[in-house]
């Protein structure tokens, strides 16, 4: 924040090349540079609890890169999200990549911390264990909270290995825990071989609806988005992004890629069809860089990372406090077409 308490925004392009300098997110400025932010972008570059290929803890910094390329006002929302309130990097948590229990407690100490500051966090991964303690620390805040969960997979698989911790658990681990409100978790963009019925069968027990890519391809996004805002209701929204749940068309550069995803635009205008709900904070993760081509999935995903932030930022400087005209409640709990 400026001197004069307006928002500090990117370098300007016109002046500084937007591939030189520092590549902090959007070309923001750091957190330290600030003092204080509204919504802080802060990397966690671990991916020590995935199953398949390993690279998103380079996903982060990749994510940074792309973003040189983001500009200052967003049309689709017609909005200047750098404007409406301070958005700062905060860097990157050091985690331990050899002890996944220790790599959890520290990125939850680091969150709190940062939303202690009344921040709201955008956190870019890193695999999918980070969203856990991310959980934890945002239901400390606001108690347990809607899910918004985008994916090719369902992530709520009990273990891996005997390994309570991984990419493929912490939803189930936040139901397990309390964290989330069971009557407002969606999955939207499952596809793919499973182990079998029963992983259908536990998700639906566990109050998850599901959005398949297929229902979003057949049913549209508005439709889609319409549900989802019933379901998340006035309650505290928590979106988690796994960069997967985009075809390998659009981001081919992920640990577990899955054929017949969502197109980047149909995941964008989904986010942007959140407008008006009480987004809290969000996390962007499994991006992989050593398998990605012409930076088409760290383009993508600093796109999605931009359309949360700008979300975060508007209802900032609205100060509301949840959807013009929703409640709680919304569609069933179970089953895969319902949201």
């Amino acid at each position: 924040m400026s001197s004069t308490g307006t928002p500090r925004g990117p370098v300007d392009s016109s002046r500084v090349p937007r591939y030189a300098g520092p590549a902090t997110f959007a070309r923001l400025p750091r957190l330290d540079e600030v003092g204080r932010t509204d919504v802080a972008v802060v990397g966690v570059p671990f991916d020590s609890g995935v199953s398949y290929r390993p690279g998103a803890r380079f996903g982060g910094n990749a994510i940074r890169e792309a973003s040189r390329l983001l500009r200052p006002y967003n049309p689709a929302q017609d909005a200047a999200p750098f404007a409406l309130a301070q958005v700062a990097d905060a860097g990157d948590v050091a985690v331990n990549p050899f002890d996944i229990g220790e790599a959890v407690t520290t990125v939850e100490g680091a969150a709190d911390e940062l939303l202690a500051t009344g921040a709201r966090l955008m956190t870019l991964g890193g695999d999918h264990t980070i969203a856990l303690p991310l959980l934890r620390a945002v239901a400390r805040r606001h108690g347990p909270v809607a899910l918004l969960h985008f994916d090719a997979h369902l992530d709520t698989w009990d273990t891996y290995f005997g390994a309570a911790y991984t990419h493929g658990t912490p939803f189930r681990r936040a139901v397990e825990e309390g964290v989330v409100d069971t009557a407002a978790l969606s999955h939207v963009g499952i596809r793919g071989p499973l182990y079998g019925r029963k992983d259908l069968d536990d998700d639906e027990k566990m109050g998850f609806g599901i959005v398949t890519s297929a229902d979003v391809m057949r049913r549209g996004v508005d439709e889609v988005t319409d549900q989802l805002r019933q379901r998340i209701g006035d309650r505290p929204l928590y979106v988690s992004v796994d960069i997967d749940v985009l075809d390998p068309a659009h981001a081919p550069g992920t640990g577990t890629p899955e054929a017949g995803g969502l197109t980047s635009r149909e995941l964008l205008e989904i986010l942007r069809g959140l407008a008006g709900c009480r987004l809290v904070s969000a996390d962007l993760v499994e991006v992989a860089p050593a398998y990605d081509h012409a930076e088409m999935t760290s383009v993508a995903a600093s796109h999605t990372a931009y359309e949360l932030t700008t979300l975060m930022t508007r209802q900032i400087a609205d100060g509301s406090t949840g959807p013009e005209g929703a409640g709680p409640g919304g569609a069933s709990p179970g089953g895969t077409g319902s949201a």
